[in-house]
Formats: structure tokens, C-alpha cells, sequence
């Protein structure tokens, strides 16, 4: 996020802020619904398990900081988080007890939801205070800098994907390739699409927003179905599809946001998190919809998807603990019934996500939360220390 010419600061600070404050705060809240709640523990017990989970949460309220970023003072963000936090662990209950569709890199439990949650918070602080701002823009050593975290996104996304499944040579192999393969195909498709909206005079030019953001669309979309049996061809498909939304939506959608609806999304995480974050729970259910036990394995099948395992005491319950197999038990749900809670997910996601964002939009827009005026939007002066520069503390870093 250090794009902006005179918020780099903000962009880094925050970001590490908010990441620490959301990492203790989400132990407490996934612990009280999960394990809480749903397990009946009488204590939130910690594991690398559960501080994963905290991460991913933390990863959410990022991604909305993305949508806002310049345009909040560090109070109005620390309500944010807290708030935030709380609708993602009423979404994540609803998943894992109701729902319970597989998600495996969150593209939709993460991406989608933090990217919703953004965007309606933006359309609730929207102002046009921060339209037109020269401070909204980036010079060449700050988009470096933000290159630089592109490359260690890419770098380190099969990990993030990976991270909850269980440890097993199948499970995160197929995660850890899926993604690779999705993320190589939709940097070689932004690479060869961006030029495409940037020609004249002769010349194909590359933009670095497209380079820095629609690079990653593969690692967002192909989340939900890391871990399904998707093949290279699937990964390759997912990824160049997701490249190709991705830089088009910041060519087209972006614009089209805020003519129509006054969703002003500074970091575009529509087009990064959002867009391709359905893209990818839209692609989860179509694979589920032709899962079988012929493609899996029965522990295979039941290990991604929990509630396709029988019931107790029926037929087939009966008949595969006689062969032997090993599972839970789950719904007996028939491949295009989990197709259909795979759709139900991704729109239950979207409807909390999109009423906890106006919701947290309305409480932290009150004069309490000490809203940033128009000369303090996109600019780190009034909120650190600056050393005396003529270039701005970003190249000065």
C-alpha cells in the first residue's frame, strides 16, 4: 500500500498496527465462537492453528484498510478492526456450523468479505473532500516500494493458501501447485493485457497498478478451490481469467464505481480482492458440483468437503466402515447440493459483509472518531514525524 507519494508512513505504520491489534483481538473473538460456543470448551485454547486463523483475520481488516486507506485517522481504523472483526466471526460461525462449504485460501471467507466490507464502509465515509487530491498519487520510488511487497505477496501466497489444511502430502501439495500455477497465469496475463488499455503515440506502455495488484488475482480466486483436484489446466484457466477481471476491472470498474455508486476505492481492492474473490468461490462450486469419490477417494472427498460424509447409522455409513474408510460424520450431501451451500456461502458473505460495512461506516463517521480533514487525507505530516525533505518522506525511506 505505500503507492501514495506522501503516505508511506501511513501505509507501512498502520498496516503494522493494525495487523498486531487485530491478531490478539481475533484470538479472543474466533476463539469465543469457535471453540466457545461451538466446541463447548470452557477456555479458548491457543495452537498455530488458531493464530493462523487470527492472521487471515487481520489479513480481512487489511484489505478493507485498502479500500479507505489515506482517508481515516488511526482512531476511526483501530474501530474499524475491532468492529470488523466481530462480522467476520459471525460469517466465519455461520460457515463452519451452518453452511460449511469449503474455502480452503478464503476467497471467500477473506478476500470477499474484507473487499465488501471495504467498499460499503468507503460508500458511508464517502466525501468529496478526498476527490481530486493531488496527495492521491504515486512517483516512481513509491510504487518501488509497493512492488516490492507485490513480489513477496507472490511470492509467499501458495503458503497463505496452504497454511489450515492438514498436513498431508496431498492436501497442501495440490494447494501449494494450484496456486502457483494460477498465479504464474494471471501475471503473464496482466502482463500482456495492460499494454492493450495503454497504447498511443506508437508505444505499448505497461502500467505499474495493473503489474502491482492484477498480478495476485490468481492467488485470490484460485483460493477456494486450492485444494480440489482442479489439474494445472484448471489453475492456468482460473488464474489468466482472474489476471484478465482484475486489470480490466482497474481500467474500467473502478471509474464505473464511482460515477454510479460514490464508492471511491482508494488501493482498488475490488479489482484485486473483491472481483476476483467471487470469481473464485463461483469457480469452488463449479468444481464441487462434479466432485466424486472416483476422483478423491472417499477420505479425499470428505476431507475437503466435510458434509458429504454419510450420516450416522445409515446405509452408507455402515457400508464404508466396513471397507475400512476413515471420516466424520457429515450431511450426505450429494455433489450438487454442496455445489448449491458453495453459491450460499459466497452470498451470505457478501450480505455481512456489506451491512457490517455501513454499519462500522456510520459509528466510526461520528465526529468522535476524529475524521481527518481534507489537508490530512493522504498525508503523513500531521500524524508523524517527517525529516526535512523536498521529495517526501517516501524516497526519503
Amino acid at each position: 500500500m505505500t503507492f501514495l507519494k506522501k503516505y508511506g508512513y501511513g501505509s507501512v505504520g498502520y498496516n503494522f498496527f493494525i495487523a498486531a491489534l487485530v491478531a490478539q483481538w481475533s484470538t479472543i473473538i474466533n476463539g469465543l465462537f469457535n471453540q466457545i460456543y461451538l466446541d463447548g470448551n470452557d477456555k479458548i485454547k491457543v495452537s498455530m492453528q488458531t493464530l493462523i486463523g487470527a492472521e487471515f483475520a487481520a489479513a480481512a481488516v487489511l484489505i478493507t484498510f485498502g479500500a479507505v486507506l489515506g482517508k481515516v485517522s488511526r482512531l476511526q481504523l483501530l474501530v474499524i478492526g475491532i468492529l470488523e472483526v466481530v462480522f467476520y466471526g459471525i460469517n466465519n460461525l455461520i460457515a463452519v456450523k451452518y453452511l460449511k462449504y469449503a474455502d480452503a485460501g478464503g476467497s471467500i471467507v477473506i478476500h470477499t468479505f474484507g473487499a465488501y466490507f471495504g467498499l460499503a464502509l468507503s460508500r458511508v465515509l464517502y466525501s468529496k473532500d478526498s476527490l481530486d487530491n493531488p496527495k492521491e498519487g504515486s512517483v516512481y520510488q513509491s510504487d518501488i516500494f509497493a512492488m516490492i511487497g507485490t513480489v513477496f505477496l507472490w511470492l509467499f501466497w501458495p503458503s497463505f493458501n496452504a497454511a489450515l489444511l492438514p498436513p498431508d502430502y496431498v492436501a497442501q501439495q495440490r494447494s501449494i501447485i494450484n496456486t502457483y500455477f494460477s498465479l504464474t497465469a494471471a501475471c503473464v496475463t496482466t502482463f500482456v493485457l495492460s499494454p492493450v488499455f495503454h497504447r498511443g503515440g506508437g508505444k505499448w506502455r505497461l502500467s505499474m497498478v495493473h503489474v502491482q495488484n492484477a498480478t495476485l488475482a490468481g492467488g485470490v480466486a484460485v483460493g477456494t478451490a486450492s485444494n480440489m483436484a482442479i489439474n494445472p489446466f484448471g489453475a492456468l484457466l482460473i488464474g489468466s481469467l482472474a489476471g484478465a477481471l482484475s486489470t480490466v476491472g482497474y481500467v474500467y470498474m473502478s471509474p464505473l464505481l464511482m460515477s454510479f455508486t460514490k464508492i471511491h476505492d482508494t488501493c482498488g481492492v475490488n479489482n484485486l480482492h473483491g472481483m476476483p474473490g467471487i470469481f473464485g468461490g463461483i469457480a469452488g462450486a463449479i468444481v464441487a458440483a462434479g466432485a466424486d469419490a472416483q476422483t478423491y477417494g472417499y477420505e479425499g472427498l470428505f476431507s475437503v468437503w466435510s458434509a458429504r460424509a454419510p450420516k450416522m447409522n445409515s446405509s452408507e455409513y455402515w457400508e464404508l466402515r466396513d471397507m475400512g474408510v476413515k471420516f466424520n460424520v457429515g450431511d450426505q450431501r450429494t455433489a450438487s447440493v454442496q455445489a448449491g451451500y458453495q453459491v450460499a456461502g459466497l452470498l451470505v458473505t457478501l450480505a455481512v459483509a456489506i451491512i457490517g460495512g455501513m454499519v462500522t461506516g456510520f459509528i466510526v463517521k461520528r465526529s468522535f472518531c476524529d475524521t481527518p480533514t481534507q489537508e490530512q487525507m493522504y498525508d503523513d505530516d500531521d500524524y508523524w514525524e517527517i525529516p526535512d525533505s523536498d521529495v517526501g518522506p517516501v524516497a526519503k525511506v
